[in-house]
């Protein structure tokens, strides 16, 4: 399985060239907020496993009002670095490597609590 090239962005975490992406529409079921905000990360230029990360909040584009948080650089390192701490090899080839991370996760990683907005207090 590979992500599409196309709306991918590009990073770079310690000296390794990644590309990662969001999902444009969500689901049925993240719409509804009952599936978590995912993304997906691998290596830029090979072939290898894919990063599956699912955060612990809704897209920004729930129908349903519940804490969001948009995917930013700095957010998409951190998981990068998590991944690889918890085993993710994204040179070895197989099925994606599926990372859940809680609230307590992301304060570790991101050195403090992320952000979450949440939906009706948007202007």
């Amino acid at each position: 399985m590979a992500i599409p090239k196309k709306g991918s962005r590009l990073i770079t975490v310690d000296g390794t060239k990644f590309r990662w992406r969001v999902r444009r529409k969500p689901t049925y079921c993240q719409g509804n907020s009952w599936g978590p905000m995912t993304f997906a990360v691998e290596l830029a230029d090979a072939s290898g496993r894919v990063l599956l990360v699912s955060l612990p909040c809704s897209r920004p584009d729930a129908w349903w009002g519940e804490r969001t948080m948009a995917i930013r650089p700095a957010l998409v390192t951190a998981t990068i670095r998590i991944a690889l701490d918890r085993g993710w090899d994204p040179r070895q080839a197989g099925s994606a490597f599926n990372l859940e991370l809680t609230d307590g996760d992301l304060i570790h990683g991101m050195n403090g609590p992320p952000a979450y907005g949440v939906p009706f207090m948007r202007r």
